[in-house]
């Protein structure tokens, strides 16, 4: 997906519908002069709705729409008759967007499935007609209820991508070369620093017609949590992933130091994301023979590991089983 299409992070005046005014409408025709109260309640005013739709992997439709409104009820009319409610605004969003307010920082909602519908904000209430008011000490009255002012709220919409494997490594670690051999994703590739500004997603099909979904995170530096670099931009989009892949190439000066450092980035960003699964590849492993690596195995940290090369290709169809037999596990747990 091309850098400027992709689109995250939203921040927009929401508005919701005022309610109609309730009517002080007094029944008349040829024959009553002066009837009693007839006037009908106001609707209501229009939501603002939320609802997924998995056909949208940005919110770029929505980066240029900052004060979004729904429409005023009407106002009651004669003979009892209610007035109609106003029109929702029913916002479609990819699946993961979640809702906050913009304010307190609060989260409101995550839409987590294709057509789910959640109120951002409520319309106002119809006001009441005059008919509510009447009573045996009052038989005309003549007043009704104005209609409740709508709910206003700047909103802040998230967009966490949905995928089954995070790719976490520094830049140049690799994510894109891998992603793009092992997918159909045409990552932009080029040995510098921050190649990847935004996530990519890829599709990685398996054996017998299976596929998972696998996500090329920008990369992370040290102190991304506080800010420094890309990173705290994107670590968002890993809470969403299943299984977390990392990637420290085969030339680190410190291969166990390294992922140390990527794994308390995690750890400083959000706890929780050390529960998930995690594997170790070492990448541009063509470079290696057999005697390094098992040097190099003999100082990794205790967690399962495999040595990869994409542009040689080796390991891969190896990396694929390992991912696919963890991600079952993951889901079967």
């Amino acid at each position: 997906m091309s850098e400027n299409n992709f689109v995250d992070y939203v921040k927009i005046a929401f508005k919701s519908g005022k309610g109609g005014r309730g009517s002080t409408h007094f029944y008349r025709d040829r024959l009553t002069a002066k009837g009693g109260p007839d006037g009908g309640n106001g609707g209501r005013g229009g939501h603002i709705l939320l609802r997924g739709n998995s056909q949208l992997w940005t919110l770029l439709h929505l980066k240029y729409r900052k004060h979004i409104s729904a429409g005023a009820g009407e106002g009651g009319g004669a003979n009892n008759r209610s007035g109609g409610d106003g029109n929702d605004e029913v916002i479609d969003v990819p699946i993961g967007t979640i809702a906050r307010d913009a304010e307190t920082g609060e989260v409101d909602f995550e839409i987590t499935e294709e057509g789910q519908i959640h109120v951002l904000l409520r319309g106002g209430k119809g006001g009441q007609g005059n008919t509510n008011f009447k009573s045996s000490t009052n038989q005309s009255p003549r007043y009704a209820q104005p209609g409740e002012d709508g709910n206003e709220a700047w909103k802040i919409l998230e967009l966490k991508v949905l995928a089954d494997v995070g790719l976490v490594g520094f830049p140049n670690a690799g994510k894109s070369t891998l992603l793009s051999v092992i997918t159909a994703a045409k990552p932009e590739i080029a040995n510098y620093p921050f190649t990847t500004l935004v996530p990519n997603l890829g599709i990685v099909p398996y054996r017998n017609y299976k596929s998972f979904i696998v996500a090329d995170i920008p990369g992370i530096i040290e102190g991304a949590h506080s800010g420094k670099g890309l990173g705290l931009r994107f670590l968002r989009h890993i809470e969403r992933n299943s299984l977390l892949l990392f990637m420290v190439p085969a030339d680190s000066k410190d291969i166990a130091e390294e992922y140390t450092i990527l794994l308390n980035e995690l750890k400083q960003y959000n706890p929780e994301l050390l529960d998930k699964k995690r594997i170790l590849a070492i990448s541009k492993s063509d470079m290696l023979d057999e005697e390094l690596k098992m040097e190099i195995a003999a100082s990794l940290p205790d967690l399962t590991s495999i040595f990869i090369s994409s542009v040689a290709q080796l390991g891969l169809t190896e990396l694929k089983d390992l991912l696919w037999k963890n991600l079952n596990e993951t889901e079967n747990a």
